[in-house]
């Protein structure tokens, strides 16, 4: 092939024929002017529609969401045409209240900033009122459990107690949060609430002065054979360190066996129900599962540090709840630990509280527990390995003290007077709510026995003293608490200390 260098006979190309300049440059011009055209007419049309068109408006600025156009009708509708003006704020809460209950789940909760506020309190263990958990359930508020020591305890509430009112206002409808914003008030103040109990065919008014709940969640104390009793109240921030210094304390007092009680305990944080679960647990064993929809379950195992090691028994009973029953499960399951009581409550859900820009709080369900054996005990409880009954005379009734009994009154109240005074070893005659002789001599030999004025008949300061006596007798004669240091005993082989002699106390006449 021959190389052809510049200057030599090559191809002629001829020449391409260029369009004139002018017709580029229109072209462009054209499309950048239309483009800018259509810019210009489409925010024209949007303006006018913002402007003159109600219904083109809802269109351009409804979200993509359509499931939400119903709500925001609804909310225009009220908001124009109620007969007053409405406050937007309540409203929304009002919406959002409605969606949480619309769950069926007594245990999401909405809150405003207020109640929010509230909830926060509760949680660290320093408020005031009158100290119970209260659950709404069915229309109604139930209590779940009063806190050692609190007003409630002293005023004899129960678990499963119904509030139906509070200072005379019905609350049936209410949730949990709307409740505890009545009932609770500041120390000093009284709030009287109406509760059904049971079958009880009348409902009791009970009169309860507000204090300070008490901060303290652990009691522990040596109740001979080297045995300490530790009652676990609540699960709040600082209740994993209380039992940990509770528990050195018992050790530098003897303690060979140990009674944990959580009876009457509705619960409270989850990494405390954890961290004191792991005191009692060995590093690497289940302590409990969590499950949230769709997912399989995350298994929490138990890690190093500081363990009992002396032989425990765990009280429960049916105001276990939540936390308590996380604790309950762990125990029995890893760590083989004998339950004695009754069955728990039942709580096997998880919540989580998600705060909101404007303070307020939505708590809702976000997953199941199991136990390490993979049981859910959702509505179920867990059953103690020995159960043991509290006797019937803890279950009474309160007395109302502003109501006077005497010789012929007849009422419910005037029977259970007559099993409390029956139950401290007075002689009233025969149980049938009618106030005989028999039982006005009793109420004297009560008042005698008590420095009460003797009159005979049971109103004010005798109302109180009786409730005050068998609340006493519930403590010092605690079947459970008894069969419980009995099985730590034969667990850890302790021989019981010889008991003291004493004749065997004769019913009062």
């Amino acid at each position: 092939m021959d190389d052809k260098r510049p200057g030599e006979n090559q191809e002629q190309i001829p020449p391409v024929e260029e369009a004139p300049a002018h017709f580029i440059r229109m072209k462009t011009f054209s499309f950048i002017m239309l483009v800018f055209t259509l810019i210009l007419c489409t925010a024209g049309l949007t303006v006018f529609a913002l402007t003159f068109g109600d219904e083109k408006a809802v269109e351009v600025s409804s979200p993509e969401r359509r499931e939400f156009e119903k709500l925001y009708a609804a909310y225009d509708q009220v908001q124009q045409e109620y007969f007053e003006d409405v406050d937007s704020n309540v409203l929304i809460n009002g919406a959002i209240n409605g969606m949480v209950e619309s769950l069926g789940d007594p245990y999401s909760d909405y809150m405003n900033e207020e109640e929010a506020a509230q909830f926060s309190q509760g949680i660290s263990s320093s408020f005031q009122g009158i100290g119970a958990e209260v659950q709404e359930r069915n229309g109604l508020i139930n209590i779940v459990s009063p806190i050692k020591g609190s007003p409630a305890e002293k005023a004899g509430l129960k678990p499963g107690d119904k509030i139906l009112k509070v200072d005379g206002e019905s609350i049936q409808g209410f949730s949990a949060s709307e409740a505890v914003m009545l009932i609770r008030g500041e120390k000093g103040t009284e709030v009287t609430l109406t509760i059904q109990r049971g079958d009880l065919a009348e409902p009791l008014e009970v009169k309860i002065v507000r204090d300070d709940i008490p901060i303290e969640t652990v009691y522990p104390e040596m109740i001979g054979d080297g045995v300490a009793h530790i009652q676990v109240t609540s699960f709040s921030e600082n209740t994993a360190k209380e039992l940990t210094d509770a528990i050195s304390e018992m050790e530098k007092q003897g303690m060979k066996a140990m009674v944990m009680d959580v009876r009457q305990n509705p619960g409270g944080l989850l990494t405390t129900a954890l961290e004191i679960s792991n005191l009692f647990i060995d590093e690497g064993k289940e302590m409990f599962e969590v499950q949230a929809k769709g997912e399989e379950p995350e298994i929490y195992l138990a890690e190093s540090g500081s363990k009992v090691k002396v032989p425990v028994t765990l009280l429960i009973d049916g105001g276990s709840a939540s936390a308590s029953e996380i604790l309950a499960g762990a125990m029995k399951e890893s760590a083989d630990v004998t339950l004695i009581g009754e069955n728990t409550f039942g709580k096997g859900t998880v919540q989580t509280a998600n705060d909101m820009a404007d303070g307020s709080n939505l708590k809702f369900t976000t997953a199941k527990w199991l136990t390490p054996d993979g049981n859910w005990i959702h509505e179920k409880g867990i059953a103690p390995d020995v159960k043991v009954a509290y006797p019937e005379y803890a279950s009474l009734p309160v007395l109302d003290s502003s109501i006077e009994m005497k010789d012929g009154t007849i009422s419910e109240q005037v029977k259970t007077a007559e099993q409390m005074l029956e139950a401290l070893g007075y002689k009233v005659g025969k149980v049938d709510g009618v106030f005989e002789e028999q039982l006005t001599d009793a109420v004297e030999q009560f008042q005698g026995d008590n420095e009460l004025e003797t009159t005979g008949v049971v109103t004010g300061d005798t109302t109180f003293a009786i409730m005050e006596a068998l609340s006493k007798k519930i403590d010092e004669e605690d079947p459970q608490l008894l069969e419980a240091k009995k099985i730590v005993m034969e667990e850890a082989g302790i021989k019981a200390e010889p008991a003291k002699e004493s004749a065997e106390e004769e019913p009062k006449e």
